[in-house]
């Protein structure tokens, strides 16, 4: 372990047990501001400290199957090489949960979110690989037991979509599903390409977390132009006979939002109210982290979908996600929502970054 990892699991082991001692003074009021706030932050020191205790003992351990390996009698030297074997892999693991453990919480990692796909360059193949990501998208919700409520659709004329927007509703959705804001970029044989020559599209991916009660954006009401119109595509005839959908433009900013999903004119107006503080938002934070989020190659939290993050490169069955340089070829697996071999090494890798810079 890098001393400095270890230096500091040794100040929050520290700071735990001073909580302990402070919390056990009975001078400290049970019912203060005080002891609530210091409660709140042994309970969150609590895990490290247990597990880094445990990891300390690990290496007690595998300090004694050293020695044992080092014995002149050959049967203890290979019960202690044996041991230390199997010490060697259950530290190293600690070791990998323990930095994670360190890595700063993102309070947006547990909230629902926004997604919007947009058919960029490329026509009519750009709108039916929006669709197919879309596709994806779904599949993986699934597999992990989310809600996926579409909020507006603009479909494309040859299928897919030349925009879709829909919330993303469970556990966890935001903190597996914000590395895919940015350019998603195919590389395949259109179904219309008479020649069979390989074209190239672009698609455009964000993730909006959904804002917090807490946090809520206030809108002066007078920037707000709201326009009702009768709604598009499936959604039943009642729908589609009535001005139910609702379009918003935050006149300031000229963000425009849509929601033409539900029946009901009041539910739109609110899913698109919710939409555009989100965008908002957003919009704010990736002003502020322009500069920290350009020198990271993960581009996570500035919603930033200008640079391409990821090729699907169809002949090939090659996925590669530009930014960690990981190549996969297990193209069909990741349409049909297997994206974890594609999630998990860029929140290693976005971990592995924020820990460098805590230390």
């Amino acid at each position: 372990m890098k001393e400095t990892i270890r230096q500091r699991l040794e100040r929050q082991r520290e700071r735990f047990e001073e909580i302990g001692r402070m919390l056990a003074d009975p001078h400290i009021d049970g019912g203060s501001r005080e002891f609530r706030e210091l409660s709140m932050e042994y309970a969150r020191l609590d895990p490290l400290a247990e597990r880094y205790t445990a990891y300390v003992a690990l290496e007690q351990e595998l300090s004694s199957a050293d020695a044992l390996a080092a014995d002149t009698d050959p049967q203890m030297r290979s019960l202690g090489e044996e041991e230390r074997k199997r010490l060697d892999a259950v530290i190293a693991a600690e070791e990998l949960e323990l930095r994670r453990m360190l890595v700063p919480a993102d309070s947006r990692d547990g909230r629902n979110v926004f997604l919007e796909i947009r058919a960029g360059t490329g026509g009519d193949e750009a709108a039916i690989f929006a669709g197919d990501l879309l596709r994806m998208y779904v599949r993986y919700a699934e597999r992990r037991g989310w809600q996926v409520e579409t909020l507006s659709e603009n479909p494309g004329e040859h299928g897919g979509y030349r925009e879709v927007i829909c919330r993303v509703i469970g556990a966890e959705v935001f903190a597996r599903l914000k590395f895919e804001s940015g350019t998603h970029r195919v590389q395949r044989v259109p179904a219309t390409e008479a020649q069979g020559r390989i074209h190239t599209s672009a698609v455009t991916v964000a993730i909006l977390p959904e804002l917090d009660e807490i946090e809520d954006v206030e809108i002066n009401p007078a920037d707000l132009r709201i326009d009702t119109f009768r709604a598009s595509g499936a959604g039943g005839q009642h729908v589609n006979k009535t001005d139910s959908a609702i379009r918003v433009t935050h006149l300031p900013s000229g963000i425009v939002v849509e929601c033409q999903d539900e029946r009901s004119q009041h539910k739109n107006r609110s899913r698109a109210l919710a939409l555009l503080k989100a965008k908002l938002q957003a919009s704010e934070r990736e002003k502020r982290e322009a500069a920290q989020a350009r020198s990271r190659k993960l581009q996570v939290g500035s919603g930033d979908r200008s640079e391409r993050i990821r090729t699907y490169n169809f002949p090939q069955g090659r996925i590669t996600d530009h930014r960690i340089e990981l190549t996969l070829y297990q193209l069909e697996q990741v349409m049909e929502g297997r994206l974890d071999e594609v999630i998990d090494p860029l929140q290693q890798e976005y971990q592995a970054e924020l820990l460098a810079e805590e230390t």
